[in-house]
């Protein structure tokens, strides 16, 4: 644990916590996060197209005294970010999802559950003192979907974070290299990767939860990796249909979030079944390559949601510089991904605690300097924007 935090102690960005996380995670959960679908197009764009976007530096402000505080979907937060959802975070540290959702408690910002988590709902509820958003896929088995709710419910959950842009499965060439699986199957390969990840393996055998624990021992008929396996090879649903997201507004009466948004049909259609909320993604260029970033995307579709719902974004943030690019392109808030599993990755619930210190400072440094005190004052008056850089 000394070692963990010393190593900390040098770390200044986020991208030194992804250099971390490099160094201890076994490749095949490394790549799994650090990947996109087929060339990676998307993905990198994400990233470019947020450097494309500059501050309007300004002088002369009194902005001795600053406030993030916000108001995210309801939720009130120490400043506009929530951790995004991401399946097997158990697998780049034990226990990943408990971490996680622990420093953010303790920093005052939304945690989401995936539904393809490691740590169960009723893990991450007996572990954590305050309510969490939970991340909702649709499969096949309605009944199964239905269940993941109510279990939800039951821990206490009022946020419900749909994710519609998985139909099917994009490709990430990393992820069938590696023959990623959870727990992860045994060959040459796998063994040496975690025979020089040690740190890793010791905390892995130290705990229980090595599978979706939100799928084993819940599905019908799920109660070991060979089925689990068969499962989860079938139970994404290529026919899902505003139809469905119609069902789960008639079984969730509480907050919802549609998550996948990329124009204004869809967002259109989602301000229809009665959604307060959506988030402006691409799946962190995991799905479909070649589509927009979701920076570039964000002005109209705030625009054309006339604050009808709230817009959130997420996919390419990796700074507090990046927060402000969106919140002054009109979004509400954004969830952090990669960012805060590269912190994990790297030093568990302290590394994610790092992440956030960073992406914090970063906020407020950089309003600061644009001359800015509070999250509500920041618009397109605080950026430049290049002629090439549609809004």
């Amino acid at each position: 644990m000394c070692t963990t935090l010393s190593s900390l102690e040098k770390v200044c960005s986020i991208h030194d916590l992804q250099t971390l996380a490099r160094k201890r995670v076994p490749k095949m959960f490394y790549d799994y996060v650090d990947s996109g679908a087929w060339s990676e197009s998307t993905y990198k764009r994400n990233d470019s197209d947020f450097n494309d976007l500059l501050f309007r530096q300004r002088i002369g402000i009194d902005v001795a005294q600053r406030n993030t505080t916000s108001l995210m979907a309801k939720t009130p937060v120490t400043m506009p970010v929530a951790l995004a959802p991401v399946g097997l975070a158990g697998m780049q540290y034990a226990d990943g999802e408990i971490l996680a959702a622990r420093a953010a408690e303790t920093f005052g910002v939304p945690f989401t559950l995936s539904s393809l988590s490691i740590c169960s709902i009723e893990d991450v509820a007996r572990q954590t003192s305050r309510p969490f958003w939970f991340q909702l896929y649709v499969f096949k088995d309605r009944d199964f979907t239905r269940q993941l709710m109510e279990r939800a419910r039951n821990a206490g959950c009022n946020t419900l974070v749909v994710t519609m842009d998985l139909p099917i499965m994009g490709q990430r060439h990393k992820d069938v290299k590696n023959r990623l699986s959870a727990p992860p199957r045994l060959t040459v390969s796998s063994l040496m990767q975690f025979l020089n990840h040690p740190g890793w393996c010791l905390k892995m055998a130290r705990t229980t939860r090595r599978t979706f624990g939100n799928i084993v021992g819940h599905a019908k008929g799920v109660t070991n990796l060979r089925s689990l396996a068969v499962w989860t090879s079938e139970q994404l649903d290529a026919s899902l249909s505003w139809k469905d997201l119609e069902w789960i507004r008639d079984q969730w009466d509480g907050y919802l979030i549609i998550k996948g948004v990329l124009n204004t049909e869809d967002l259109n259609r989602t301000i229809d079944i009665g959604a307060q909320a959506v988030v402006v993604s691409n799946h962190g260029g995991r799905q479909l390559d070649g589509a927009p970033s979701t920076i570039r995307t964000l002005a109209g579709i705030v625009e054309a949601a006339n604050k009808q719902v709230s817009v959130l974004l997420d996919s390419g943030v990796r700074s507090g510089q990046d927060v402000l690019k969106a919140i002054a392109l009109g979004a509400q808030g954004v969830l952090i991904g990669r960012a805060f599993v590269y912190g994990l990755g790297a030093a568990g619930q302290a590394g994610v605690a790092k992440a956030l210190e960073i992406i914090h400072k970063e906020i407020e440094s950089t309003m600061a300097l644009v001359g800015e005190t509070e999250i509500p004052g920041l618009g397109t008056h605080n950026l430049i924007i290049p002629g090439h850089f549609s809004i």
